[in-house]
């Protein structure tokens, strides 16, 4: 963890452009998100995120709170990079590189340097917290991608 990302990889036995299929489509976050407060996409999303695309999620505070948020992709890079934003200008990102044909290490990073109250994220603890929800987000893509 460096100053104001919060940032792991992982080595997932999956091409690049699969994974990034699943990344770049909002309907499938609920199946990855680390932190369970994903609970899907708006029926508006777009099928397949690009570049200033907008998109709502459904959202669960602490396993109960429900809330609404839009988001807006910042960084596109075909089969590469995605990240995307809402309000609080944090970034959540991801980046693909191709380790064979079967491999691809998979690093997702939360920014919180970008936010407009970056101490805000701090004082609230997200960094520390983040760490084990990106953590967790790998692990299930790796699982989503790898089921039989």
């Amino acid at each position: 963890m460096t100053d104001r990302i919060v940032s792991v990889s992982r080595i997932i036995p999956a091409d690049a452009a699969t994974i990034f299929a699943l990344l770049s489509d909002p309907r499938r976050h609920a199946e990855i998100d680390g932190s369970d407060m994903v609970q899907a996409a708006k029926l508006n999303a777009p099928d397949r995120l690009t570049m200033g695309a907008t998109f709502g999620m459904d959202m669960r505070f602490l396993g109960f709170l429900p809330y609404k948020i839009s988001n807006e992709v910042v960084e596109f890079e075909e089969d590469r990079r995605i990240a995307w934003r809402h309000f609080g200008h944090h970034i959540w990102r991801y980046v693909l590189e191709p380790v064979d044909e079967a491999s691809t290490n998979v690093t997702e990073s939360f920014e919180w340097g970008t936010a407009r109250l970056p101490i805000a994220y701090q004082w609230a603890g997200y960094p520390k917290a983040h760490l084990g929800n990106v953590t967790r987000t790998l692990e299930k893509l790796e699982q989503v991608l790898t089921a039989p």
